[in-house]
């Protein structure tokens, strides 16, 4: 490259000029091998390449065009070489391809990209639990990803609402570093109870790089399931707040987790979910919606906001279906973990009960080896 750009950096460069140069730089060295003297056409059709617009309409000499190449060495021929256009030295040797370096989104531009999904249409945001899965949903297409806290807590042998925030804030920067698509959070209760501890935890949820994160109500107190409104509100004010501090670009997820922990009915989850929005929620989220009376009560009660929309079973609705009752979103917390699971024990429980092996399917490496081969690690984790 020093004698490219020594070479280009002389107009219109003579023949006898950059032969003298070739030879006083790497005839040397390209004397040593028939290899090298290739190595000298690729150097000579770069230059050429490169230094076209000097070249024309002058003559340069190659001492290395194939009708010099046997037996002549690039310096050492005793007689020069025919004058050829720069357009035939192109034809004459291959050119060599320079893999261009691949280039990866920033985290503001994925933070920019999650925050336009949620502004119109409707999308799915399937729940990986590992880098591997993360990748593979990539691959299919989606345009975003959310962690799930039941998945990513049962490939670590916890039970859900089992993993640390230290451990949960480390799955999180693993997942945004494995993937160019926005990664939204499942940040549980923010893994604290009191307003100032959840916006510390939000502020360290964000600094993973993650797009989007989520806050929900429940306290994991069987006794006293959900916070009390007043509490829950404050909560959700903290982590708006430490939000707007980083900057303000990553979406806050309201959650009401009333359905699930079996406490209240619709009413109390628009209420909450209404309360939330005030609080400066972003998106707004009620696991365990099933109907779509609920699903579209949901939809207006806190409009024009968008919505999330989680299904985690078998439902005869499509993604269509769901976008017609207005959903921004879809979901599907643990379910492809489960399905995972469910395929794995299976196949464990027939071989432990029964001794047979037919639970078995064919092996998923035809099409995961050559996914995964070669996958390093992206520079979406730089900010920017």
């Amino acid at each position: 490259m020093a004698v490219l750009e020594r070479a280009v950096s002389v107009p219109r460069a003579r023949s006898q000029g950059f032969s003298a140069l070739i030879t006083r730089e790497i005839g040397k060295s390209i004397a040593q091998s028939q290899g090298e003297v290739a190595m000298g056409a690729i150097i000579l059709d770069c230059y050429a390449d490169h230094a076209g617009p000097f070249l024309a309409p002058e003559k340069v000499a190659c001492h290395i065009c194939p009708s010099k190449r046997d037996g002549a060495r690039l310096g050492t021929d005793p007689e020069p070489a025919p004058l050829v256009d720069a357009s035939k030295i192109r034809s004459t040797h291959p050119r060599p391809e320079f893999p261009m370096p691949a280039t990866h989104p920033t985290i503001s531009d994925k933070r920019r990209a999650f925050q336009q999904l949620h502004a119109a249409g409707c999308f799915a945001i399937p729940n990986p639990w590992d880098v591997g899965s993360a990748r593979y949903l990539q691959s299919l297409g989606f345009q975003a990803l959310a962690s799930t806290s039941a998945g990513f807590a049962w490939s670590k042998g916890l039970a859900d609402n089992g993993v640390s925030r230290d451990a949960v804030l480390g799955h999180l920067r693993e997942l945004v570093e494995a993937v160019d698509v926005p990664i939204n959070a499942d940040f549980e209760g923010g893994f604290a109870a009191e307003p100032q501890g959840v916006a510390d935890n939000v502020r360290l949820a964000i600094e993973t790089g993650v797009a989007g994160l989520s806050i929900e109500d429940s306290t994991g107190d069987a006794a006293a399931p959900l916070y009390p409104l007043d509490a829950a509100v404050a909560r959700m004010r903290a982590a708006r707040k430490a939000i707007d501090a980083a900057g303000g670009d990553v979406v806050l997820v309201g959650r009401a987790e009333c359905l699930l922990v079996g406490q209240g009915d619709i009413d109390e989850v628009v209420a909450r979910l209404k309360a939330y929005a005030q609080a400066g929620a972003d998106c707004l989220y009620a696991p365990g919606l099933r109907t779509r009376e609920q699903i579209v009560a949901v939809v207006q009660a806190v409009a024009p906001k968008p919505v999330n929309l989680l299904v985690g079973w078998a439902s005869d609705m499509t993604l269509a279906d769901i976008a017609a009752l207005g959903v921004r979103r879809v979901s599907v917390g643990g379910a492809l973990a489960g399905a995972a699971w469910h395929a794995f024990m299976d196949a464990a429980r027939q071989i432990a009960t029964e001794g047979r092996f037919d639970a078995f399917v064919a092996s998923p490496g035809r099409e995961l080896n050559p996914l995964f081969r070669g996958a390093g690690v992206p520079s979406s984790s730089r900010a920017g």
